[in-house]
């Protein structure tokens, strides 16, 4: 069911005792683990240390030949980054305290608790994986680079804050840790979770689910299938799309709409990377990478008690805030080329010639459906286009159908026009006017026409109210 092992990189164990190193490695197996090699000579874990280069390495004090306290800075000699972490039957606080101090990243004293073991592992393995994301981003900054320009193609944009974004995805590219994406609808989270998954390597597939109106039981029996005989009419076993995800990407799109219920289940998939499919009460692992995404603001959900905190804290390991088209419009003209040339391809026309007032039209737009929007604009023109320069009447339509209808404010309780709702003095009309024609002519970047568009009147009308302001 897991393809290859959790980590990539495996968690070293040398100890002496081989009922030790067993009982260790069952144990790490069973809490998700699984990537786990053994050494019992402590004379060769140098030369397995350099094999293997581990995430994490496990290391007991009192061996014959060599004693893990001079090992330790051996150890952190070759890989001064490697968590190390001390598991001995020596109870002593001076003991532990020289190894912390000697660069041991913790220290288990035998026998220990239920769960700690596989507890200090994984926080030591987040910790590494931390370092090396930290360490790429840092790189990438300063170089301005990026490693994987490819798996960004299907991404439009030359704007620097979507391309600080590819960095920060390919620094945390081999991360095991949870990935937030969120930004307002139509602003392309689906596209860069894909990029997330080109860039990780991952051998598997890119699983996406969109949970919103999934109630908790098809939540379940989606992500995690159901055993035989789990409720009427499931006459077979069925396996979910966690395990068709195995060694890839498990995307869970609109998690802002996600039942109670069922972020308990993601919850535990998250932290302990098991789940139980429906009827079954024996748990599953998986090694899938989750990647979410919404356009809720979950901390404001927090807050209404309509999204877990300790959930959305788990989230928030990695997380991309994606911007609106508004906040990047110098992607416009290369967005429109693009679509009208996707759309052209689409209908079977021949791509037709943007007229030159276009990006400045939509520049002036504010775009509440964001990219999808543009891209259901330029279709729908191209779709009623006939021959030569496109027409701007279909954007025209669309912006006024938009602009006709305002969405509430929230907490706009008092009744009244809020546009003029922090006036103690209203302007007097004419003043209203010279400010609504100073603003559209700064929108529009001083074209007539198009600032006639966003005021509702012919340009005639509008180059006769400018000569009467002049003289």
């Amino acid at each position: 069911m897991v393809k290859g092992g959790y980590p990539l990189r495996p968690v070293m164990l040398v100890d002496d005792e081989p009922q030790v190193l067993m009982a260790f490695s069952t144990e790490l197996r069973l809490g998700g683990i699984t990537n786990v090699v053994t050494c019992q000579d402590p004379r060769e874990a140098l030369s397995l240390l350099e094999e293997h280069d581990p995430e994490v390495l496990l290391l007991d004090l009192i061996m014959p030949h060599v004693h893990g306290k001079d090992l330790l800075p051996e150890v952190l000699g070759v890989s001064p980054q490697l968590p190390v972490i001390i598991v001995t039957a020596v109870s002593d606080i001076s003991t532990a305290v020289e190894c912390i101090k000697s660069g041991a990243y913790d220290y288990l004293p035998k026998p220990m608790e239920d769960g700690r073991l596989v507890t200090s592992v994984r926080r030591a393995i987040a910790h590494r994986e931390m370092q090396r994301e930290l360490s790429s981003l840092k790189e990438r900054v300063m170089t301005g680079r990026l490693d994987h320009p490819e798996a960004f193609s299907e991404i439009i944009t030359r704007n620097k804050t979507m391309f600080s974004i590819f960095q920060y995805i390919e620094a945390i590219a081999g991360s095991t840790q949870p990935l937030l994406v969120t930004g307002e609808t139509g602003v392309g989270k689906e596209l860069i979770a894909r990029a997330a998954h080109r860039v990780s390597g991952c051998s598997g597939d890119f699983v996406k689910v969109n949970v919103a109106g999934l109630d908790d039981t098809m939540f379940s029996d989606t992500l995690f299938g159901h055993a035989r005989g789990a409720y009427t009419g499931a006459e077979e076993a069925r396996s979910g799309l966690v395990v068709k995800a195995a060694g890839g990407t498990l995307f869970l799109d609109e998690i802002g709409d996600l039942s109670q219920a069922s972020q308990v289940k993601l919850l535990n998939l998250l932290q302990d990377r098991e789940f139980f499919p429906l009827g079954q009460d024996i748990p599953e692992k998986t090694d899938a990478r989750v990647i979410v995404a919404t356009h809720h603001a979950l901390l404001e959900d927090c807050k209404k008690d309509r999204f877990r905190r300790d959930l959305f804290y788990r989230l928030q390991t990695h997380h991309v805030r994606l911007p609106p088209l508004r906040e990047r419009m110098d992607d416009l003209p290369s967005l429109i080329d693009h679509f009208l040339k996707e759309a052209s391809l689409s209908l079977d026309k021949k791509t037709p010639t943007a007229p030159k007032e276009l990006s400045q039209l939509l520049a002036a737009y504010h775009f509440p459906g964001n990219i999808r929007e543009l891209q259901a604009m330029v279709f729908d023109a191209v779709s009623t286009h006939e021959s030569g320069v496109l027409s701007l009447a279909s954007f025209r339509s669309k912006i006024t159908e938009i602009a006709s209808f305002s969405p509430a404010i929230p907490g706009q309780d008092q009744p009244g026009n809020p546009l003029f709702s922090d006036f103690e003095i209203l302007p007097s009309l004419l003043q209203a006017t010279e400010a609504l024609v100073e603003e559209a002519l700064r929108r529009s970047e001083g074209n007539l026409s198009v600032a006639a568009d966003l005021l509702g009147i012919s340009r005639q009308a509008l180059s006769k109210r400018l000569k009467r302001h002049i003289h």
